[in-house]
This record gives structure tokens, C-alpha cells and sequence, in this order.
């Protein structure tokens, strides 16, 4: 079984902002693979949608906190996760290093800075996993207003679809190319 994790902030002030892409894209990816609905288990601190092949978690415990729920999702599938981890594990985030509309999936490869990563990497001891990293800069050189404002900032519409877009036709094959057994 493969480990989507998306993440986000849970709450309707935050459900269209950039800091949401892991939360946005996992939503597109569960409904392109016709995923159940999400399900919040309080045990798992997280939102879950499983198949046979995928189990996509989306942390209910604020991003800097995500590695909570993904120790406990872990520890609770330990038996139906193929060894090793880092093969099956897929972290879906906002990247404020790649430009908006853009993508990077690769392994062991991550940001520089990312409280939700870095709170996952403290539960886990381990960042050779996989990471999608969803581009979410569009300012275009624009530095005036800061990395931690502009996260918090909801996507255009023009964005949002742009989001939608690349997730159905680049993304999802991606993924079903690297993590389809």
C-alpha cells in the first residue's frame, strides 16, 4: 500500500490558501483514482481515504503538528505498508521555492525550510521519503509581501483552476507512473 500524505490546516479559513496545496492536490489526486470520501478518525489525528492500493491522509493537527498524525497513521497500517518506508511514503506540500503552476516529485528532495515537513521528519527520523512539492509562488520577484503572509493567501480563481489543471494532467499520471504496483 502507498502512503499519500497532503498537507494542510484543517478549518474554512484556510481551505483555499497556498498553504493548502498538500490538502487541494490530495483532494484532486483521492477523486482522479475515484478514492472514498475522507473520513476524520480522531485516533489518527487525520482526515483518511484507503483503497487496496492507497491510503491518502490529510493531518488534522495544523501543519506545524503534522508529524503527529503521520506517526500515528503509521504505527496503526504498520502491517499493510510494503517495506522500506521511504518506497512508499508521499508527502504532498506548498513549495515557496518553485513557481506557481509548477511541480517537483522526487525523493529525498525537499525544501529548505517547511515547519510541516520538519515536524514529520522529527516523528519519523527519516527524509529519504517521497515529496511532491506543488509550486505556490506567483509573485513573480514581487518579495513585498512575506513568505508567511503569502502562504495564508487564498489561490485566484485563474490560480485555482491552473491548480486543478496541472494536477489532472501532469501530476496524477506522474504518480500513477511511479506508484502503481
Amino acid at each position: 500500500m502507498q502512503i499519500l500524505v497532503g498537507l494542510g490546516n484543517p478549518g474554512n479559513e484556510y481551505l483555499r490558501t497556498r498553504h493548502n496545496a498538500g490538502f487541494i492536490v490530495l483532494d484532486l489526486i483521492a477523486h482522479a483514482f475515484e478514492m472514498p470520501n475522507f473520513a476524520y478518525k480522531k485516533d489518527l489525528f487525520a482526515d483518511i481515504s484507503k483503497n487496496s492500493h492507497y491510503l491518502m491522509v490529510k493531518p488534522q493537527t495544523y501543519m506545524n503538528d503534522s508529524g503527529k498524525a503521520v506517526r500515528a497513521v503509521l504505527d496503526f497500517y504498520k502491517d499493510a505498508v510494503d517495506a522500506p518506508l521511504v518506497d512508499n511514503l508521499l508527502v504532498v506540500h506548498d513549495d515557496l521555492d518553485i513557481p506557481f503552476g509548477e511541480y517537483k516529485l522526487q525523493q529525498a528532495k525537499r525544501p529548505k525550510v517547511h515547519n510541516g515537513l520538519t515536524s514529520i521528519h522529527a516523528y519519523i527520523s527519516e527524509e529519504n521519503f517521497w515529496y511532491l512539492r506543488i509550486g505556490i509562488d506567483s509573485r513573480q520577484g514581487d518579495r513585498t509581501i512575506p513568505g508567511k503572509a503569502y502562504v495564508l493567501q487564498s489561490f485566484s480563481l485563474e490560480e485555482k483552476e491552473k491548480l486543478e489543471r496541472v494536477t489532472i494532467q501532469e501530476i496524477v499520471p506522474d504518480i500513477m507512473a511511479r506508484f502503481t504496483k
